[in-house]
This record gives structure tokens, sequence and C-alpha cells, in this order.
């Protein structure tokens, strides 16, 4: 074992959304961070993948890595260890939950809890985090959206030609579709924005050292089991111990319980801050279902995602149960998600050559269907053999169904109508379900609440059993909400930097 002489004030596991924003923002507040990074840069190219490449490669599945489902059967996940995590295949969309999605909220089949938190309380964070992120949106135009105290500096970016007729014709039937707020850079060979960009990049690089190719294994604790002295680490084929004051896991809704789980000591035999047996419990994974519909002219199928629709994220006409979010997928040839996504194509692009893929996704447009779930102690993530298992069923699924028929329907009715030209009326509208293997909207194992017996961390995110741990990413979640984690992470993870560094 090499044993690294340095004392670093912060180490920070993971270079997500929380991770990489938490460990740029801390740097910059004067703070010696290192950062510990299970992968490395990824090259340009596979950043901005747009092309049928997408669909003949399994591109970001991290080689020889195999989890194991419910089923007992092993699956590769889609998650990627790279500088920036998962932000370098999200898409970019950055929402901010609205206010009722910190409160305890009825669903068809149960409860969504409360935060410990308000939503107030991040208010400030979520407009720092869109400027931070570049983020480029038009506030007043989705009807839930919540109250900001600034707009958003940068307007919304241009959206494909061909689908401002289908916005217009949406209209039409009553909705109120927005521009999903996304982030974006002013590099043209680069443009979708991420954590290793506006998070890493933007810290203090004197303060900031970034170890790259470093799995971390365990933590190690002190003889009274309330501080973590070392963490311990594969580095290059070598163990490596680092020692920080504080030590933040960021490693994502799997990996970070994983982590504890596995530092199980004399102090914490079950896993580390795992008294109330909740660690690794609660994954939720927001239920997500691509839609197809045809287009009646080519476009590209390459191009990021556009249009919002939260007109039933409370509900409709028939029900007073939330239902979900709509936005558009990106172009089917850049959309990594939708790639994941079978039935939809994913026998078919085993079938048809590059030329036939190009022109089935040049002739789509595609949809996705968002509905949160809630945490069930029964879905959760543990090790056995060292193996990462996973259980997980969604819960909340006639409110998921109810919204993809609702959408549907609009979709007929779009087609129906003899002023819209853009799409074509068909029979069916293929649609598919994204698998367990996606995992970037995961949350839950790590909850968050003010009661040490039923959740991990406290409303900061420190552990409750270790003085000197934190988690920093999705993992701390007590609900799913029906829209991406992304701006809420980063959010949290810079609250938590300025909890980190007050006096």
């Amino acid at each position: 074992m090499i044993i690294d002489d340095r004392k670093y004030d912060v180490i920070v596991i993971g270079s997500g959304a929380g991770g990489g924003t938490l460990a740029g923002a801390l740097s910059k507040k004067g703070q010696s961070v290192l950062l510990l990074e299970r992968g490395t840069t990824m090259a340009l190219e596979d950043q901005n993948v747009a092309d049928v490449d997408l669909f003949r490669k399994d591109r970001y599945h991290p080689r020889n890595e195999r989890w194991f489902g419910p089923d007992g059967d092993p699956f590769a996940p889609q998650t990627s260890y790279a500088r920036g995590g998962n932000t370098k295949i999200w898409g970019a969309v950055l929402e901010r939950m609205r206010e009722k999605d910190f409160s305890e909220t009825p669903l068809q089949d149960g409860l969504s809890p409360a935060w410990p938190l308000e939503y107030k309380d991040l208010e400030p964070y979520y407009t720092r985090a869109e400027q931070l992120y570049c983020v480029h949106g038009q506030a007043g135009v989705d009807p839930t959206e919540p109250t900001r105290s600034e707009g958003y500096q940068d307007a919304p970016k241009p959206i494909e030609p061909f689908l401002e007729p289908l916005r217009s014709a949406l209209q039409q039937q009553g909705c109120q579709p927005y521009d999903i707020p996304i982030s974006w850079s002013d590099d043209i060979n680069d443009p979708s924005g991420d954590s290793e960009l506006f998070g890493l990049q933007a810290g203090d690089d004197q303060r900031l050292t970034i170890r790259d190719n470093a799995e971390v294994l365990r933590l190690h604790v002190n003889p009274s089991g309330r501080e973590v002295r070392g963490v311990e680490a594969a580095v290059n084929g070598d163990i490596w111990l680092f020692n920080g004051a504080v030590v933040v896991v960021a490693a994502g809704a799997i990996n970070t319980p994983v982590i504890l789980l596995r530092s199980s000591n004399a102090h914490h035999p079950k896993g580390i801050s795992n008294g109330s047996d909740q660690l690794g419990r609660n994954l939720m994974n927001l239920q997500l279902t691509s839609i197809l519909q045809l287009a009646s002219e080519r476009n590209s199928g390459r191009y990021g995602r556009s249009l919002g629709i939260n007109d039933y994220y409370w509900g409709d006409k028939n029900v007073s149960f939330p239902l979900g979010h709509i936005q558009t997928a990106g172009g089917v040839l850049q959309d990594a998600l939708f790639a994941e996504s079978p039935p939809v194509l994913s026998l078919v692009t085993k079938l048809i050559p590059d030329f036939g893929l190009e022109r089935l996704a040049s002739r789509s447009v595609a949809w996705w269907a968002m509905t949160e779930v809630r945490p069930d102690p029964h879905n959760k993530v543990w090790l056995q053999n060292d193996q990462i298992r996973i259980n997980y069923i969604h819960n909340n699924r006639e409110a998921h169904d109810r919204l993809v028929y609702r959408w549907i329907d609009t979709l007929k009715a779009v087609e129906a109508d003899p002023a819209t030209k853009v799409v074509l009326k068909a029979p069916t509208h293929a649609r598919g379900e994204a698998p367990l293997s996606v995992v970037g909207f995961a949350c839950g194992t790590c909850r968050m609440g003010d009661d040490p017996s039923s959740s991990v961390v406290n409303r900061h995110g420190q552990c409750h059993e270790v003085d000197n741990l934190y988690i920093a990413d999705a993992s701390v979640f007590p609900s799913c909400p029906s829209v991406g984690p992304g701006l809420t992470v980063i959010a949290l993870a810079l609250r938590l930097a300025d909890h980190l560094s007050s006096p």
C-alpha cells in the first residue's frame, strides 16, 4: 500500500453533477481538494456521438462490469466512469423541482414523502446552479414553474426548425409547451454542458488535485468510529491510502451506498452510517417511456432535447394525482438514453444496415414520458460476495401508464388536425420503457432526514454516525421528482460547499 503524505481539507469521491460541482466550488473557496475519479478524461468523439454508432456499440457501459438484477441475471449498466461522470451523457436538461415536490404528496398508490428542506431553502442555489452551468431557458411559460428570484441569464437555444410547427400544433390542442432549460457552452466542438466543464474547470487548479483511474474501495475510520481517517483506492494497479479532514462521497445512487456497505467495520457492522438499516434501501429510478411519432419530412436525427410539457404534471381532467413530465428526446441518433430503450428500436437496429437506420431516424420524432416513483425499502442495492445486487420493481405504475396513453391521445389529436403538416397520422406509436440498466436518474439510497433512525444523512448531507463524512449526489433524495435530478444535485452541492466553508 502507498500512503499519500499530504492531508487534504476535503476528499471528494466522484466527479459527476454533485462531486464535480462541489470540488470546483470548494477549491475556489480556498480549500485544498483531492478529487478521486474512477475513470479519466472522456475522448471528445465519445462525448458527442451523433451517428448510427450510438446503437451499434455499448459505448457508455463500463467494460468488465456487471451488476445483478432482481432475477439474478447480470446486466451491463449504462453509467459513465469519466471526468464529469454521467453528466457526459445526460442530455444537459436542468430543471428545478417544483415547490410541492418537496412536500408530502399523494400519488396514485401511496405517499411521496416530504424533504427536510423546503423549496425556498434551495431557491438561491438553484439560481447559482443555473448561472454556473450556463442554463438557457425562458421563465414564465411553464404553468408549473416554481417561483424564481431571477430569470434565466441566457435565452433558450434555438430548436430544430421542424419542431416549431409541432410546438404550434400542441398549443392548438391546449398544451403549453416550453423550451426546456439546457446547459450550454460556447464551444462548437463540445456544446453540451457538464460537470467537467462547469464544475472542475471552474475550480482553482492550484488547490484542486484530480486523481484519475482511482477506484475507491473502502473507507477506514478512527478507533471511535466517528471519523473517516483513510480513503483506500486502487490507482493504476496500486493500492493507495489518502487522508482528508472531510470526506465526501459523490459516486451516484448505486456506487455511493456500495462504497459505504463495503466499508463495514466493528463500529459499523452493516456498513458505514447504516445504523438505521436504510443504507442502500429506497432506491428510486424515474419511470421513462420513449414514444415515437412519424415525421412527414426528413430531419437530421442529430439534435438535442428541446420542448417540455407539464400540463399533466399534477394530474389531468380525469385524475387528481400527479402523472408526470413530457419532453422531446434528442435526435434518435444523438440521444444516448433513447438508444438504451427497447423494444422501440433494439431489435430493428440489429437487423437493418446503417442507411436503413439513418432513414428510420430521419423520419422520427421521439418523446419521453417521465413519472416519479415512491421510496420502497424493498427496492435496494446491496453486496453479495462483493458483487453489486439490485432489487428493483417500479411502483406508481398506473400513473405512468395514464401519462403515456394521455400523451399518445394528444399526439393522435395533433396528427388528425389537417393544419398540422409536420407529422403523419399513424395507427400505432412505437414505445418502450427504459430498462434497469439506465441508472442516470436513480436516487434515494442514502436518504436525507432529520431522524437518524430512518435516514442516512442530515439536511446538509452529513452522515448521522460519522462526523466528517458527507454525501453529495442524488442518493440523498427522500423522493423522486418527475423531472431529472441534475439541477437539484448541483444546487445541493453548492449549498454543501457553503456549509463546509462556513466558520
